[in-house]
């Protein structure tokens, strides 16, 4: 009997014999052909299916995991397992925690304080004594008309001409007339009066009604009520670039006036802008939907208020506004693209419905089955099941695609 020696292929492709006590082709174990290579088995049924169930899948470190993109239809792909969990994986921006921006720096010294102010009946008390005071020097001098005399009831007296001390004295009291009545001022509710000498700032007047304010000083009228600004539809973009038109309603009021009205050229428009800015910043952190995820979007208005309240109100506290309220009204695509992310919303909706009774109806189907081989109603094979499942699950998508 003839022995023929077996042959076993190398891994370079040349053919040599096998040594002895060398394992054949039949009981060689298999060699890896990457150094460290990791492998796992996967169930057929989590490769099409978006959810990975109650429990998730524990995977050795280092093993290639089978994916896809969850709520499209590409086919499975191959990825890095362990990439997020190394030490030294890339990690997103918009991940990375930002420093605080530092507030725009102000003179410390440019603080609200009270001015110099008296109440108005003392300018109008001591206007009417300078006048009463001119009048009895004139009369006392001669210097009034005999007419003027008879017709208020005075006794003549000779006019022997005015001293030079006497016009001193008159021009005195006619200053002091004129700063009397000059610096009355009608105070308002929700008003105040910046004063400044000379460019120096000199103090906050917030009374109301009659009020005397040396005329030396130069008044700037503030409103400090509780004001809103309704904006008009600004440009932004979202996290994906998208263009979009916003309107916001902004509640604020003045609570420095001396910062309000010295520190900055024009505070009404610092604001505006300011708020310009802050919405760029704030919106351009989320997207504007998330059609086939549940992540978080402009959509929630309270948290996007709530972001904007917080970084106006830093951007303008230097200039002495408090600012309460910063609420997105209106948030919407940009008119040249809002077609084309209507019809993709209305695909997303559509694939999630779809997603929805395709999940009802399998399960229905597994109930089904499941009820009539418990109860001893039917005996199926895997054929015969495999013929079941495909009938029913045929028959249960059409009635309820029929029902909607």
């Amino acid at each position: 009997m003839s022995t023929t020696t077996s042959e076993t292929s190398e891994p370079d492709g040349s053919n040599a014999p096998s040594a002895p006590g060398r394992p054949g082709p039949e009981t060689a174990p298999r060699a890896p052909v990457i150094r460290n290579e990791s492998t796992v088995e996967i169930p057929v049924h989590l490769l099409f299916r978006d959810d990975t169930g109650p429990t998730a899948l524990t995977l050795p470190p280092g093993a290639s995991v089978i994916s896809r993109r969850k709520g499209t239809g590409e086919q499975p792909r191959v990825g890095a397992g362990a990439t997020a969990a190394r030490p030294g994986a890339a990690v997103p921006a918009s991940a990375r925690a930002r420093p605080p921006r530092p507030a725009a720096p102000c003179d410390p010294g440019l603080v609200e304080r009270p001015g110099p102010a008296l109440p108005g009946w003392c300018g109008v008390a001591v206007g009417a004594g300078g006048l009463a005071a001119g009048a009895a020097l004139v009369w006392w001098t001669g210097a009034v008309p005999p007419p003027a005399a008879v017709l208020l009831g005075l006794p003549l007296r000779p006019y022997d001409g005015i001293a030079l001390g006497t016009w001193a004295v008159l021009a005195a009291l006619v200053t002091v007339v004129l700063f009397a009545f000059g610096g009355l001022a009608r105070g308002r509710v929700g008003h105040a009066w910046v004063l400044s000498l000379f460019g120096d700032y000199r103090g906050t007047v917030r009374r109301s009604g009659l009020v005397w304010v040396s005329p030396l000083l130069l008044r700037r009228r503030v409103d400090v009520r509780l004001r809103h600004w309704r904006s008009e539809p600004m440009e932004a973009v979202d996290a994906n670039g998208v263009a979009l038109r916003v309107v916001v309603l902004v509640v604020w009021r003045i609570k420095d006036t001396a910062r309000a009205v010295l520190a900055v050229e024009d505070h009404v428009q610092y604001l505006r802008e300011q708020v310009e800015a802050a919405m760029a910043r704030v919106l351009s952190q989320l997207p504007a939907d998330a059609f086939h995820d549940s992540a978080p979007t402009l959509r929630d208005a309270e948290a996007v208020g709530g972001a904007l309240t917080g970084m106006l109100a830093a951007e303008a506290a230097p200039v002495g506004i408090d600012v309460f309220s910063v609420q997105p009204t209106r948030i919407e695509y940009a008119p040249e693209v809002a077609a084309a992310m209507r019809r993709r919303r209305v695909a997303a909706l559509d694939a999630q419905h779809r997603d929805s009774v395709l999940s009802s109806v399998v399960d229905a189907v597994d109930d089904t089955v499941t009820r009539l081989t418990s109860r001893g109603l039917v005996e199926l094979d895997d054929y015969e099941r495999k013929a079941l499942v495909k009938d029913l699950t045929v028959a249960f998508y059409t009635g309820r695609g029929e029902g909607l």
